[in-house]
């Protein structure tokens, strides 16, 4: 049950830390990243959120910092949002699965185009 509990409040984080994300300022912050996980504790103190962007690791670890400096605001927006008894400290982490997946979409093609060249 608590476990039931806790990914359902981890999905709620995850949708509204989109929105706020998107809301944000800061110039670190673009509008090409995508939150690939939500890591939230079973007694809700802690949140880890994996950030990927598009353009890159490099933009990744800059909009991780703009996100880092915002964290106070981002828990106060949650709390807002979703009226939590305990409101998750949060910490933003570069993650650069989207590149490496892209990387090796890349092999695959190219593994693919080679072997319809040798039919």
């Amino acid at each position: 049950m608590a476990n039931y509990k806790v990914n359902r409040m981890t999905e709620d984080i995850r949708r509204e830390l989109t929105d706020i994300m998107h809301m944000m300022k800061d110039p670190r912050i673009s509008s090409l990243l995508t939150i690939m996980k939500v890591d939230l504790s079973n007694d809700y103190g802690h949140c880890r959120v994996y950030i990927s962007s598009m353009e890159g690791i490099e933009k990744a670890n800059e909009a991780v910092k703009g996100l880092n400096s915002g964290a106070g605001f981002i828990r106060r927006e949650i709390n807002s949002r979703l009226k939590m008894r305990r409101t998750p400290e949060f910490k933003f982490i570069a993650d650069d699965s989207t590149e490496y997946s892209a990387g090796i979409a890349k092999i695959l093609n190219d593994l693919e185009v080679g072997k319809n060249d040798e039919d």
